[in-house]
């Protein structure tokens, strides 16, 4: 199972990370990376690093791509052309995403004993979790970068306010 996790999510990265750079619209683009950044999360999960899995989940899907598409809005790269879309993705698109579904979902039902099992979460059989130990060191040894990494990020934030603001 965590092979076929592997495989599924691996194969979804690679073909964001194309997308996202065969794409002529910037906001696509953007959304590519999101999906990148999701299947990453998931592919960190799956083997075991939940504090990571959250983190690229809160940081970079959220908090970094919200950045992006600020920057691109801020760059005003033109008006947006409305499309109805493209005949290919309609034609064999919504049929091909269809067939996929449906032959996961028939590979998952019928060769589940094949498939096995696998623990989501990694494999930690130990009293404390991942996020505690690491938890515990940023907090202690590590707090003094981790709050002057703060101090930085919000003056990023005041400086992107401050270059967007104009003037009356």
């Amino acid at each position: 199972m965590q092979l076929v996790l592997f495989l599924i999510f691996g194969v979804l990265a690679v073909a964001g990370a194309l997308n996202l750079l065969l794409q002529r619209h910037p906001i696509n683009s953007a959304l590519s990376l999101v999906v990148v950044m999701m299947s990453l999360a998931v592919l960190y999960w799956s083997l075991g690093a939940e504090f990571l899995a959250a983190s690229q989940v809160i940081v970079y899907s959220g908090a970094i791509m919200v950045f992006f598409v600020f920057v691109i809005m801020l760059l005003n790269a033109g008006e947006e052309e409305r499309t109805t879309g493209s005949r290919a993705a309609y034609i064999v698109g919504f049929p091909g995403a269809a067939a996929i579904f449906c032959l996961l979902s028939y590979v998952f039902l019928s060769e589940r004993h094949a498939l096995g099992t696998t623990n989501i979460g990694g494999y930690l059989n130990h009293i404390t979790s991942n996020i505690s130990e690491i938890s515990t060191i940023l907090f202690t040894k590590l707090l003094l970068p981790f709050e002057v990494t703060s101090i930085l990020i919000l003056v990023a934030i005041l400086g992107a306010v401050a270059l967007a603001r104009k003037e009356h």
